[in-house]
């Protein structure tokens, strides 16, 4: 991943030090250039100055083998403690709800 980022990174400098390169099938994502209803909220109420870009890089698919053209949708943040939640709220699983709860 952190040469995912390097590579972001570096292709397009203007996104800045805080930036989360999201999986094609991030729970966050509506489309590869948009995020769904409640990303946006979440984004709104506690990262308003973020912004989601698609960065076309050349990554290698794994170790030893010549790089491949890869675009890639990136949310930069202004602040690291944004990404932090973001990443918090956002990139891990879902809990289950406990069904013996109800």
């Amino acid at each position: 991943m952190i040469d995912i980022v390097k590579a972001v990174q570096e292709r397009d400098p203007s996104l800045g030090s805080y930036v989360i390169v999201l999986r094609r099938d991030s729970r966050a994502l509506a489309a590869p250039d948009s995020l769904n209803a409640e990303a946006q909220a979440w984004i709104a109420a506690h990262a308003p100055g973020a912004r989601l870009a698609r960065v076309e890089i050349m990554l290698a698919p794994y170790p030893g083998a010549p790089p491949a053209g890869r675009t890639v949708s990136v949310l930069a943040f202004s602040d690291p403690r944004a990404l932090a939640g973001f990443a918090t709220a956002w990139t891990a699983d879902p809990e289950p709800e406990d069904a013996s709860a109800a």
